[in-house]
């Protein structure tokens, strides 16, 4: 007998047994995944990439590429970018990370994650070959390819499946030995450097900056967000070195224009070949603004070299369905909850500006978790000035500073009596979300802000909206 919607009656549905059944695949492939050496102890090689793309028939070579470097902005720019290039009628294949609730947000055809049941299949398709490359590596006394390694082939593969007109690549970790750098691609961008991975890139601006340099390679356009000047420097070095052509941001390319819109922001942009008014960026922030410079400066080097000016109408529309989740994403209306996936001072310092700019709290409460390896101190003195309260914690992550120790960090900031604390997410965002509702009962707007790390936001917005994958 068959149900109201076509089923079978006394079990569940075709469709929704195959679901079960592509989900317990992907839990099964990210558990063989996360075995695998993680993504932030980069292994600086990239002869075992290059070794399993190779018996894969070298899919990577199949598209050209747009690649994505930089210490903050790079997943926004990247989402920019691919969504201007689909308003192009491009099919686009998009590589990002981290993520947020599903590693299947990593790799992206058509604006859309791949299925679970897709990303499963991917992996089992590769793995042959994986084992071959790790069987060699261990021979060696090397470690096996890494988690990260092997998502960068996943992708490279499932793009020449698909088949894609364009891959956008962001950059995991650095540049020179990051897994993607066995692209060779068409644009090269490099968004804003600031100190971060410093045990892994070095100590300076101008060290980092050589590590991400290295995405600019002999025939690229290169196409440089505004810099520190140390950083500045060793980028456009690198350029003159190779004889490639640049633009820089705020020379060749620029925001001109900026107004708080309903919804995000009314945009000017000067661009390599065009100058676009009246753009609607339903992103909040000025660092989203300059994303979108750098953005639009990439698409008119892609498209065009350069010299040909993007259709308006094709860049509004395209610019009017951008997303970037968990930067400034408002989940909640009453009371207002916002998550930002700041998770450097670099990149809390530009949340602070906006949430100054474009929010109009006047009480705020924090629910704040950061890796151990980030400048949490630094982090939590730029949030101060906005935060009335904070509620330290934590997510599951193995990395994860320990909630007593992020507390003791907030206490010297924020003093004690402005500092709660909770060992669970769950648990944190009830509290902060009492917190502001007490606020509010006060007669005054409140809002609660998650932020910190990729880690914290993910999994409160696995909490807080329903259709998130879990």
């Amino acid at each position: 007998m068959s149900g109201p919607d076509g089923t079978r009656a006394g079990g569940p549905s075709a469709g929704a047994a195959d679901d079960q059944s592509a989900q317990a695949r992907l839990r099964q492939v990210f558990a063989e995944l996360v075995a695998r050496t993680p993504e932030h102890r980069m292994q600086p090689r990239l002869d075992p990439v290059r070794e399993v793309l190779e018996l894969l028939g070298d899919p990577h070579r199949a598209y050209p590429v747009i690649h994505v470097a930089g210490t903050n902005g790079k997943s926004s720019t990247a989402r920019i970018v691919d969504r201007l290039l689909r308003e192009h009628h491009l099919r686009v294949g998009r590589f990002t990370s981290p993520h947020l609730s599903s590693v299947t947000e990593r790799i992206s055809i058509d604006g859309e994650p791949v299925s679970a049941g897709t990303f499963a299949e991917l992996h089992e398709d590769v793995a042959p070959y994986l084992a071959m490359v790790d069987g060699r590596l261990r021979s060696a006394g090397e470690v096996p390819l890494t988690y990260f390694e092997v998502l960068a082939v996943m992708a490279f593969a499932a793009f020449a499946d698909a088949p894609v007109d364009v891959a956008v690549v962001e950059v995991g970790l650095g540049g020179t030995w990051d897994a993607t750098n066995v692209v060779e691609p068409q644009v090269a961008v490099v968004t804003p450097v600031s100190l971060d991975h410093t045990d892994l890139l070095g100590d300076d601006l101008a060290s980092i900056a050589g590590e991400k340099a290295g995405v600019i390679k002999p025939g690229v356009f290169a196409v440089l967000a505004a810099q520190p000047e140390a950083a500045e420097e060793v980028l456009l070095g690198r350029c003159a070195q190779l004889g490639v052509p640049v633009a820089r941001q705020d020379v060749e390319f620029a925001v001109e224009d900026r107004q708080v819109a309903v919804g995000g922001q009314l945009l000017t942009v000067r661009g390599l070949a065009g100058r676009y008014e009246e753009l609607l960026l339903p992103l909040h922030g000025q660092h989203q603004a300059q994303n979108t410079a750098v953005a639009v400066a990439a698409v008119e080097a892609f498209l065009g070299g350069g010299e040909q000016a993007l259709e308006p109408e094709v860049l509004r529309a395209g610019l009017a369905e951008v997303t970037s989740p968990g930067r400034l994403e408002v989940l909640r209306p009453s009371p207002v909850i916002v998550v930002d996936a700041a998770h450097n001072p670099a990149g809390t310092a530009a949340l602070v500006d906006a949430i100054d700019e474009e929010f109009a709290f006047a009480e705020l409460v924090g629910v704040v978790g950061v890796l151990g390896d980030k400048d949490a101190a630094t982090m939590l003195s730029l949030l101060e000035p906005v935060l009335d309260e904070i509620v330290v914690t934590r997510s599951a992550s193995a990395r994860a500073l320990p909630v007593e120790d992020l507390a003791a960090l907030a206490e010297d900031v924020f003093g004690q009596d402005r500092v709660h604390v909770a060992d669970r997410l769950d648990d944190a965002l009830q509290l902060a979300v009492d917190r502001a509702e007490a606020r509010a009962s006060d007669g005054l707007g409140a809002g609660v802000l998650v932020t910190g790390s990729v880690t914290v936001v993910g999994e409160a917005r696995a909490l807080l909206v329903r259709d998130v994958p879990r």
